[in-house]
C-alpha cells in the first residue's frame, strides 16, 4: 500500500448560539460552521508491526496517546478488529494550536478518513461520522466539512447550500501567546448568562428552526446583495470571552479598524478572530494594509478563502 496525504482544514464559527444546558453536561448549541483553506497535512505509512506512531513539524504538539489523531487511528482499529494494522503518521501543522479553529478535530477526522482508505476497510461516511461524534464535538463537522448547521453539542450537521459565498474569504488574527480553555469559555458563558437559557426540547426546536430561516444563511446562499447588507455574525462565547481576553480585545479592535470587512468575529471559543470579506484581495490588501499594527501586537495572522469541503485525501 502506498502512502496517503489526508487534508485537514480549519473552522470558523460563522453563528455560536449556547442555547442552554444539557443533562448530560454539554451546552445544546445552534451552530453555523464553515470549512476554510487553512490546512494542515497528514502523511500516512502502512506498516506491519501494529504500531501507531506519530510525529509531527511543531515540537510543541504532543504526540502520544493524547493526540486525537492517535486515538482516532485506535478507534478505528478497534472498529475493524484487526488489531495488526499499523500505521506511521506525520502531521505538518499550519493551523494554530489551541485557536478556535479546530485544528485538531480536523487532524482527528483526517486520520479516520485517511486509515480507511489506507487500511483498505470501506467504512461508509455515515460510520465514520459516528465515530467521529465519539472522538469530539467538531470532529463530525471537520471530516465533512463546508457550510454545515451544527445542532445538539456540534455533532448533528444539516448542510447547507452556500453558492452564494463563492469566493468569500477571511482574515485571521491570534497572538502565538493566547489560549482560551474551551471549558472555562463554557464555564463563564453558564455563570454570566445561565437565567437566560433555553430548557425545554420545543424552546431549542424553535430557535433551531430560527437559523435554518435567518438572513445569514441568505446571504450565504444569495450572495450579498448590496454593500452593507450582510447581517451581523453571532458568538455567544464572544461575549464572555471578549472582555477577559486582551488578545481578543485588540484583534477585534484592529479588525474594526477595516472598512471592506463584510462582518467581524471571534470563532469559536476564540482566542482567533477574523474579518469575512467577498473576495481573497480584499483580505490580502487588509492583511497588508495592518501588518505594521499587527507586527507591533504580536499577532499572526491568515488570510484564505472559504472552502467548500472537509478533510479529503491528496488528489
Amino acid at each position: 500500500m502506498a502512502d496517503l496525504i489526508v487534508w485537514a482544514p480549519a473552522k470558523v464559527n460563522l453563528h455560536l448560539e449556547v442555547l442552554g444546558q444539557r443533562q448530560d453536561g454539554f451546552h445544546e448549541l445552534a451552530m453555523l460552521m464553515q470549512s476554510i483553506d487553512l490546512v494542515d497535512a497528514l502523511r500516512l505509512s502502512p506498516t506491519a508491526d501494529g504500531a501507531l506512531t506519530l510525529s509531527c513539524d511543531d515540537p510543541g504538539l504532543p504526540v502520544d496517546g493524547d493526540n486525537l489523531i492517535v486515538k482516532a487511528a485506535a478507534l478505528l482499529r478497534s472498529r475493524a478488529g484487526l488489531p495488526e494494522l499499523g500505521a506511521r503518521m506525520h502531521l505538518q501543522k499550519r493551523i494554530p494550536v489551541g485557536a478556535g479553529l479546530a485544528g485538531g478535530s480536523s487532524d482527528g477526522a483526517a486520520a479516520l478518513v485517511g486509515l480507511n482508505s489506507l487500511w483498505g476497510l470501506g467504512l461508509p461516511e455515515a460510520e465514520l461520522l459516528e465515530l467521529a461524534a465519539r472522538l469530539g464535538s467538531d470532529v463530525p463537522f471537520c471530516l465533512a466539512g463546508g457550510t454545515q448547521l451544527c445542532f445538539g453539542r456540534g455533532e448533528r450537521l444539516e448542510p447547507q447550500d452556500a453558492a452564494g459565498a463563492a469566493g468569500l474569504a477571511v482574515l485571521l488574527l491570534k497572538h502565538p501567546q493566547a489560549s482560551v480553555s474551551t471549558p472555562w469559555a463554557y464555564g463563564r458563558c453558564r455563570e454570566l448568562r445561565q437565567a437566560s437559557y433555553l430548557h425545554s426540547e420545543a424552546d431549542f426546536a424553535q430557535r433551531r428552526d430560527a437559523l435554518r430561516r435567518s438572513p445569514l444563511l441568505l446571504a450565504l446562499r444569495e450572495g450579498v446583495q448590496a454593500p452593507g447588507t450582510f447581517p451581523p455574525l453571532r458568538n455567544d462565547l464572544q461575549a464572555v470571552v471578549e472582555p477577559e481576553v486582551a488578545s481578543v480585545q485588540a484583534g477585534l479592535a484592529l479588525l474594526r479598524r477595516l472598512k471592506q470587512p463584510l462582518a467581524v468575529a471571534m470563532s469559536g471559543s476564540g482566542p482567533t478572530v477574523f474579518a469575512l470579506f467577498e473576495h481573497l484581495d480584499q483580505a490580502l490588501e487588509a492583511q497588508a494594509g495592518l501588518a505594521a499594527a499587527i507586527e507591533s501586537d504580536g499577532f499572526a495572522s491568515w488570510a484564505c478563502r472559504l472552502r467548500g469541503r472537509g478533510v479529503s485525501l491528496e488528489g
